[in-house]
């Protein structure tokens, strides 16, 4: 009964906060600015929930324009990433969200990228379009595996972040989501009052950083390769 009251709690808090982001960024000028808000209602959301939060490892991160790969284990993957990263991340993201309205709307004004995973021809052209904008310097981030399920285990990591990586000579930056999958498990809408960490793990550059980065992430968040 009490950790029902409490994903209850939680869910109306994320609805009210999310709903303020959304207003204060449909009119906030500049693109840095709403992804500086977002990450601060990220952080005021897991604060509200009473969920300890730390990021680890920050000082890690290049000053030039880099792809970020994490892994991939809960919905809260995205909100975490948001509350941990500085506002200069443009996030890519499956192209089922454009049929969740509000949502698509607010991360199209947080400049996600949508990308197409099973029609090829759109595939290739959103790829087009996500390499245009990283050659132009803008850094992004990458949940490789592509999605998430019961099993505890890092997937196998999907090509793109690292294709991408390569074409424009941006470093690749491996990092561990701890805890989410503990929070918000797949398949359920309970959550649970458990720590949360970021962790930046290495800077990766040359043809093994998909090999290398998927090591990494495995081994700090205690979890097999698939």
């Amino acid at each position: 009964m009490r950790g029902g009251l409490y994903s209850v709690y939680c869910a109306a808090v994320f609805t009210l906060l999310a709903s303020a982001v959304l207003t204060v960024n449909l009119f906030l000028p500049g693109l840095r600015a709403r992804r500086r808000v977002a990450g601060g209602f990220a952080r005021a959301f897991l604060r509200a929930a009473g969920i300890p939060f730390s990021v680890h490892g920050a000082e890690r991160l290049p000053r030039e324009p880099c792809v970020v790969v994490a892994n991939h284990a809960s919905y809260l993957d995205g909100i975490v990433a948001i509350a941990a990263l500085p506002p200069d991340f443009a996030f890519v993201i499956k192209s089922e969200m454009v049929r969740v309205p509000l949502a698509s709307l607010l991360l199209r004004r947080l400049g996600s990228e949508f990308v197409e995973r099973y029609d090829v021809k759109r595939g290739a052209t959103d790829a087009r379009r996500m390499l245009k904008r990283a050659a132009r310097g803008q850094s992004l981030v990458f949940f490789p595996e592509g999605t998430f399920d019961e099993m505890r285990q890092i997937g196998k990591f999907m090509r793109g972040a690292f294709a991408t990586a390569a074409r424009t000579g941006m470093p690749v930056v491996a990092i561990a989501i701890h805890g989410t999958r503990d929070v918000l498990p797949s398949g359920t809408v309970r959550i649970r009052r458990r720590p949360i960490k970021v962790e930046v793990l290495e800077v990766l550059r040359g043809a093994d950083a998909r090999g290398r980065s998927r090591e990494l992430i495995g081994r700090a968040v205690g979890e097999p390769l698939a």
